[in-house]
């Protein structure tokens, strides 16, 4: 904030003394001595790095509010996050410490809580994975890993966290490999098909499709029935912390840290995310593009 501030009463200082020294040189005619068209040129010079200066500090601080807001929204999702579950699991426990239950209607409230702790551990699992993937592996970590058996899995892993049918993910899966470590990809598609359960329509339609292109790239798209993404927020939704609306009137858990661990670990495997358009109704389709082993490496 200082620095902003001694940069524009510098700015000020230059016009008025350049103004000055202008009208100087008209009153006194003295346009061509080579003092003032020496201070000029400097003046000039110093104006225009003060300019720059001032202009990247307003962008800089112009990001960091931004920054700053997100950061807010992820503290005030996090601790919504938190306290959800912990206030379910206390009202069953209390209940179950002070009233004589049925077997059955125990069974429920246990069964209640253990999804409280899983929404719990996933919490903690995805702040804990973001901050792993700002260390980058060693290419020796890196092996051949069958893309389609890691995508049956997660799609797997998420029907079962969401209580929904199988059938609620759809997947056409070519066989294809591609080099990396298994837990990386299974972080990039667990994020993106719960983010297209979680967000799907209703009845939800998820759908996973795996195929290699010609030039030799595995190339997954997520596709769901949701409400889509606008356009402008495409790029955005994967920076850290960024969630579409305001936090306060959200109706779906999360961090905004999933499509980060994304976009951040398909980059280091120099490969490439976007969001499009659902080509059929509303929605939005998730495009990963991966080197894919060529079958000679198999």
């Amino acid at each position: 904030m200082t620095l902003g501030v001694v940069m524009i009463v510098l700015l000020i200082v230059l016009i008025v003394g350049w103004v000055f020294l202008s009208v100087f040189g008209a009153i006194t005619q003295q346009r061509s001595a080579p003092f003032y068209w020496t201070v000029l040129s400097v003046g000039t010079v110093l104006y225009i790095l003060l300019l720059v200066g001032v202009s990247l500090y307003l962008a800089l601080s112009v990001k960091a509010i931004n920054l700053n807001r997100r950061q807010s929204n992820f503290i005030a999702s996090v601790t919504h996050e938190l306290k959800s579950p912990i206030a379910s699991m206390k009202l069953y426990l209390q209940t179950l410490n002070r009233h004589q239950m049925p077997p059955e209607q125990q069974a429920d409230f246990h069964r209640s809580m253990l999804e409280d702790v899983e929404r719990l551990d996933h919490l903690v699992d995805q702040v804990l994975d973001a901050g792993r993937v700002e260390t980058a592996p060693e290419p020796a970590d890196f092996e051949n890993i069958p893309l389609h058996d890691v995508l049956l899995d997660c799609a797997e892993t998420i029907c079962l966290r969401y209580r929904v049918d199988r059938q609620v993910v759809r997947t056409q899966l070519e066989p294809c490999l591609v080099r990396a470590r298994r837990g990386d990809l299974d972080m990039i598609f667990r994020n993106l098909i719960d983010n297209a359960v979680k967000y799907a329509g209703s009845p939800p339609e998820v759908e996973v499709r795996l195929t290699r292109s010609d030039n030799n790239r595995a190339i997954v798209c997520v596709e769901d029935n949701g409400r889509g993404i606008p356009p402008a927020m495409r790029r955005k939704v994967f920076g850290r912390f960024v969630r579409l609306g305001k936090e306060l009137q959200r109706d779906r858990p999360g961090t905004g840290l999933g499509l980060y661990i994304v976009r951040t670990l398909v980059g280091r495997m120099r490969g490439k995310v976007r969001a499009l358009d659902r080509p059929q109704g509303e929605g939005t389709v998730f495009e990963v593009e991966l080197p894919a082993v060529r079958e000679t490496q198999a």
